[in-house]
């Protein structure tokens, strides 16, 4: 989530500012924005700085982290917890832009080839040196194929070591996000010697570190907690954890709610927004928000029936999505249209907030014309011999939506029923065909790290890992190609905005609803980023008690 650079020119990292639009208003380059209404909460990149250090914090995580290896992986509770503990070559900031990470220097020095320059003072948490060498084997694992955030060097013909401080890397052509990629898991750093010494046993609990980030993981006790505490021999001196010691536990919404009340454990990042509700007149707990590219999304198979396009479009045509909002999110969501949230707008705001807004296809609640539209679509293609199918992990949100989409379906002459599938086999789906092939819809929280849409809408390419073979549009994979290429900010965005428009005409995936960041906090503790930017940016290092 950051600003793209123009080739040939070098990135001044750490120093970009950038209006980050938001669901109840704006807020840009760390200012306050509106207040959500239905909380009278804060809307900001960030909470207010900790007046000091805090030796013990317990934090709420919505699942149990499933690995710490983000080259088979990476849930949402995966990367709260690697945000803190493992360094990328680039570091996404509390305002989603672009900062320094492993990588002191980035510069485009022609249309394919960029230049890092790397620190040569980074340690790993073994007190090994994380050298340049190391940084090259970690970009080749992340691009090699099958790995998770292979999707990152799609473009990359070769990384080279090109001296003691540099890798060079080589692209078919300029690429306007790949700095941006590479603050996400596509640019963690590896100690190699440590992933080859664990073999399969990497990433899980008792498995060794293999980073160098802030801190570094004490223990995994699994089903109960993760603890990670602050490495003192961290190699950054601008980043001193004022945090101790971070013990993750992990439970449902109501049961989050009640820990916090109960004063159990000091904060969390919300999955699901609507949970803040319950902290609305709280006198010890806070809640706050910032921007994001989060976006709840219907996520379509090609198991059968749904690779029909009029099929996909008639549900979306008769979804109600402002229902959703208000029973799964408890209001605190927004309706919305694209499978991307407005964190993701961070250049050319004006240009994408009127294309979102010109948007059909994907109405709030379905009219009278919406409803008959959908049938006619329906009607034309054929309702499918077998019962459509939607997932659902079990939890509140994913069950409200995934009733929504039956109702839908009822609504225009189609049947629908649910399957549950356990959370620990929920991600899967990703990755799992077999698993795809018992439904035609799941839905899900989508997030992307970059501020540009693009860094969503590549998705939709035809041999894009998450396409699942949906999409199979020529045009669409050569537009993709072109935005990558143009690192003109307003032709880019052009470029994006009929990415866009194609996706929503195709209904890829079917768009819900939209929600900010939305954190819940002691208010004996402050300090960390309201902002989505806890996916990727060590937070718990800036957390600390609010009183001197």
């Amino acid at each position: 989530m950051k600003k793209p650079q123009q080739h040939g020119a070098r990135i001044a990292l750490g120093t970009a500012t950038v209006a980050a639009l938001a669901l109840t208003g704006c807020s840009g380059g760390g200012g306050e924005g509106k207040a959500n209404p239905a909380l009278d909460a804060p809307f900001s990149v960030s909470t207010p700085a900790a007046a000091g250090p805090v030796e013990s914090v317990t934090w709420m995580l919505g699942s149990e982290p499933t690995t710490m290896d983000a080259d088979i992986d990476a849930t949402t509770a995966d990367d709260t917890v690697l945000a803190n503990t493992c360094d990328r070559l680039m570091q996404v900031q509390p305002d989603l832009t672009l900062g320094q990470g492993i990588a002191s220097e980035a510069e485009w020095t022609d249309d394919t080839h960029v230049v890092f320059t790397i620190r040569q003072d980074a340690v790993f948490h073994d007190g090994s040196p994380a050298s340049t060498a190391d940084v090259l084997w970690s970009m080749q694992r992340h691009a090699a194929e099958g790995a998770a955030e292979s999707d990152e060097y799609l473009n990359v013909v070769s990384i080279e070591q090109t001296a003691d401080d540099q890798i060079t890397v080589t692209t078919t052509q300029p690429d306007a996000i790949f700095l941006q990629a590479m603050a996400g898991d596509g640019g963690i750093i590896w100690n190699p010697r440590v992933i080859e010494a664990e073999g399969e046993a990497f990433g899980g609990p008792g498995s060794a570190s293999a980073c160098s980030g802030p801190y570094q993981i004490e223990s995994w006790e699994p089903g109960s907690q993760l603890t990670i505490a602050k490495f003192d021999d961290y190699w950054n001196p601008d980043i001193d954890a004022l945090a101790e010691r971070v013990t993750f536990r992990w439970a449902d919404e109501s049961a989050i709610a009640n820990s916090l009340s109960a004063g159990e454990a000091q904060g969390s990042y919300l999955e699901n927004a609507g949970a803040a509700v319950a902290f609305a007149n709280s006198g010890d707990v806070s809640v706050f928000q910032g921007p994001s590219t989060n976006a709840w999304v219907l996520e379509a198979t090609d198991r059968g029936a749904l690779t029909d396009v009029r099929l996909r479009k008639a549900l979306s045509l008769a979804l109600d999505r402002e229902g959703i909002a208000t029973a799964a999110f408890s209001g605190l969501a927004e309706p919305w249209k694209t499978p991307v949230g407005s964190g993701a707008w961070g250049y050319e705001v004006d240009a994408f907030e009127q294309a979102f807004d010109d948007l059909e296809g994907a109405p709030a609640k379905p009219s009278e014309e919406d409803l008959a539209e959908a049938k006619a679509l329906v009607e034309e293609a054929g309702a499918p011999s077998e019962k459509l199918v939607v997932a659902s992990n079990g939890s509140s949100s994913h069950n409200v939506i995934a009733n929504a989409l039956v109702a839908a379906a009822k609504s225009v002459g189609l049947e629908a029923e649910i399957l549950v599938v356990p959370q620990a086999q929920y991600g899967d789906f990703y990755s799992d065909t077999d698993l795809r092939g018992q439904a035609d819809l799941w839905p899900d929280e989508y997030y992307i790290s970059k501020n540009d849409p693009l860094g969503f809408y590549k998705n939709g390419k035809s041999d894009a890992s998450v396409n699942f073979g949906i999409l199979d549009d020529p045009e669409y994979d050569t537009l993709v190609d072109e935005a990558y290429a143009a690192t003109d900010d307003a032709e880019r965005a052009e470029i994006t905005i009929e990415l866009q428009r194609r996706w929503v005409e195709n209904a890829v995936w079917i768009p819900v609803v939209a929600t900010p960041s939305t954190l819940v906090m002691s208010n004996e503790v402050t300090g960390v980023p309201s902002s989505a930017a806890y996916i990727y940016y060590p937070w718990a290092a800036d957390l600390g008690t609010a009183e001197g």
